[in-house]
């Protein structure tokens, strides 16, 4: 490590964008379309996406909330099923089956890469159970192998949430090309952004298409009389949004390259830090984009640990808290919960009890920044530890 800890580094901005972004938008403002039903780059982007995520079948939408929720509705998910989430997640990964109806159950995650526990849910699988959504944290994925197999065994479908994973690759496959639904999302901090948007991978041709109904609300494509043929919501996604995220894919894979140099350097200099432990890597994850830097503090308190996350913010480290387990937000609990008590699903789910605790989350764009700041980083992280 070396310079001055009181220094802060100066890291590129984010959301990133250039003349790509600007050709985009005037050309979807000139096509005089603003709309998907009759403009282009809502189409162009779909197969683009598809493409580079190894599939045939995308469906652009306004969030990735709603990728999630339009995902699970293609499922079967509503009123009297279940869908198992991690515990440790936003809360987006259950609210979207609990708008549906259904019961949002957590199970417990790995302690050291954070995504869900295979033998967790395994153990909180019923004949109610409609989906499993593994959640690919900070761009990891979750142990794909084991879960598919638990999904072929038992019947009960998968649906990645893949919002932070564009651009990951499991044992040389990409995201569309592991055979279940995928849910992205382009919301202003993700890594690639319009500053809201998300998108959905289908497996097959007519899941898409009984997602485009549903997303505009019911209606097809070529419909000129209104003839709604499934209930549904207006989930489109507009033109500009589309030509925006056209550029930003065009310059993802350097952005995903310099993220997987820096970070394992990153990751070596937090590990020396007394206390810290970095995010591991399951080297199955052959290519990771790194969504967020993250580490543990173990046996922190999580008072600490906020006073911790207020004091790298002050010394100009994009630095946030890791997500509070779903099961302790009031959120959790208005609908769809499960038939337990906060201390029951906390009792079971130790490592999301702790991990919520104690975990610290730097933004990706501290990764896109030159090699000589990632000490700057552990530098300014040791001194916090310190001093706080």
């Amino acid at each position: 490590m070396s310079g001055n800890p009181l220094e802060a580094p100066e890291f590129p901005d984010w959301p990133q964008y250039g003349d790509e972004e600007r050709v985009g938008l005037i050309r979807a403002l000139e096509q005089g379309q603003w709309w998907r039903m009759g403009g282009g780059e809502v189409d162009a982007f779909e197969r683009e996406f598809a493409e580079y995520h190894g599939s045939e079948h995308a469906l652009a939408v306004t969030n990735g909330t709603h990728a999630l929720e339009l995902a699970l509705q293609v499922l079967g998910v509503g009123a009297g099923t279940e869908v198992v989430v991690p515990a440790f997640t936003f809360i987006s990964s259950s609210q979207a089956a609990q708008r549906l109806g259904a019961v949002a159950v957590p199970v417990d995650v790995d302690p050291d890469t954070y995504a869900i526990d295979p033998a967790a849910v395994e153990a909180a699988i019923t004949p109610r159970t409609r989906a499993i959504m593994p959640v690919h944290m900070a761009g990891h994925f979750a142990d794909m192998d084991a879960l598919a197999k638990l999904s072929a065994d038992s019947g009960v479908p998968l649906i990645q949430d893949a919002a932070h994973a564009h651009g990951a690759r499991w044992q040389g496959k990409k995201v569309g090309e592991l055979g279940s639904i995928a849910a992205f999302s382009f919301q202003n901090g993700k890594l690639m952004t319009a500053g809201e948007g998300g998108a959905v991978l289908f497996p097959d041709a007519e899941s898409r298409r009984t997602a485009f109904l549903r997303h505009s609300c019911g209606r097809p494509p070529t419909d000129r009389h209104y003839f709604h043929q499934t209930s549904g919501s207006n989930f489109r996604m507009n033109e500009f949004s589309a030509a925006v995220l056209r550029a930003q894919l065009g310059r993802f894979d350097r952005q995903i390259d310099t993220r997987e140099q820096r970070w394992p350097l990153l990751a070596g200099q937090l590990a020396q830090i007394p206390g810290v432990v970095p995010q591991s890597r399951d080297e199955r994850n052959d290519r990771v984009p790194h969504y967020m830097a993250m580490f543990r503090l173990p046996g922190i308190t999580e008072e600490r640990r906020n006073a911790v996350v207020d004091a790298l913010v002050a010394r100009g480290l994009p630095a946030f808290a890791g997500f509070r387990a779903i099961y302790r937000t009031p959120g959790f609990w208005e609908t769809g919960a499960p038939d337990e008590t906060v201390d029951d699903i906390a009792r079971r789910c130790p490592n999301s009890e702790a991990i919520s605790g104690d975990t610290v989350w730097l933004h990706h764009r501290t990764l896109l920044g030159a090699e000589e700041q990632v000490g700057r980083i552990a530098d300014i992280v040791a001194d916090v530890l310190a001093t706080t």
